[in-house]
């Protein structure tokens, strides 16, 4: 793997994380979770064993996130959506044959699913994991009385627990989940989905997957005890199979 950064639309660099020889005939875009990277454990570890397949892989941060060089004030929903936008065509640029694909964590999942409702897009294939889908009640609900008074007052909130590095949540960003609802947002043809989720998970509820599962129609794959994170014993080797068989299904 070597790193590498490219230009978003507006202006502002992309650190991004390269797995690719050249020749692979697929390429998977790799999106992280809330407060996470392109280094998590998991995108390390499902590049690793696609890799083993021949699969190239590139993950990338997004704003404010990782080696992101701007702060919470780009971390916007168009902004994310954008510069997944920029990776693909980019990765497109590298391999111009390859077969590109989406493996996407958490709020990573949230933007995917956005993207492919309101992008025009490469990818036919995605492998959602513990996928983020009720995400302006996660961040809603998860906010308290202390914090909506200090995005009043100040018009941002600083997020620390479980983050990769402090995170800079604006008011605006509050306003762009109010008019990104995947629920309302996506259709059951948009592309071939698969999903993979705890059904312990103490973040994202398996009961909401479930919904989305149902709605449009997309197989879930349960894991039992497993958290949002899906760290129990074996639950790692689970996501690694399930996104394996999921890419090189013909």
């Amino acid at each position: 793997m070597k790193k590498e950064t490219i230009s978003s639309l507006y202006g502002y660099d992309i650190p991004c994380l390269i797995n690719l020889s050249g020749g692979e005939r697929m390429a998977v875009i790799i999106s992280h979770g809330f407060g996470s990277s392109k280094e998590s454990p998991t995108a390390q570890t499902v590049a690793a064993a696609l890799q083993e397949h021949g699969i190239g892989t590139y993950s990338f941060d997004f704003p404010g996130h990782g080696d992101s060089l701007v702060d919470g004030e780009q971390f916007r929903i168009s902004n994310c959506l954008n510069d997944l936008a920029a990776v693909e065509a980019h990765v497109r640029e590298l391999l111009p044959e390859a077969e590109i694909a989406y493996f996407s964590s958490s709020f990573g999942a949230y933007i995917n699913l956005i993207y492919l409702a309101t992008h025009t897009h490469a990818g036919k294939k995605s492998f959602l994991r513990s996928a983020a889908v009720d995400m302006p009640k996660l961040v809603r609900n998860g906010t308290s009385p202390e914090q909506y008074a200090q995005l009043d007052a100040l018009g941002y909130i600083m997020l620390n627990v479980d983050q990769v590095r402090p995170l800079r949540i604006t008011r605006g960003f509050y306003d762009d989940l109010e008019a990104y609802d995947v629920f309302k947002l996506c259709w059951s043809d948009m592309g071939k989905l698969a999903m993979i989720h705890g059904d312990d998970d103490e973040i994202v509820s398996v009961v909401e997957a479930r919904r989305f599962a149902k709605q449009f129609g997309v197989r879930l794959i349960e894991v039992k005890g497993a958290d949002h994170r899906i760290i129990i014993p074996g639950g790692m080797e689970q996501v690694i199979d399930a996104a394996v068989q999921f890419f090189t299904a013909k």
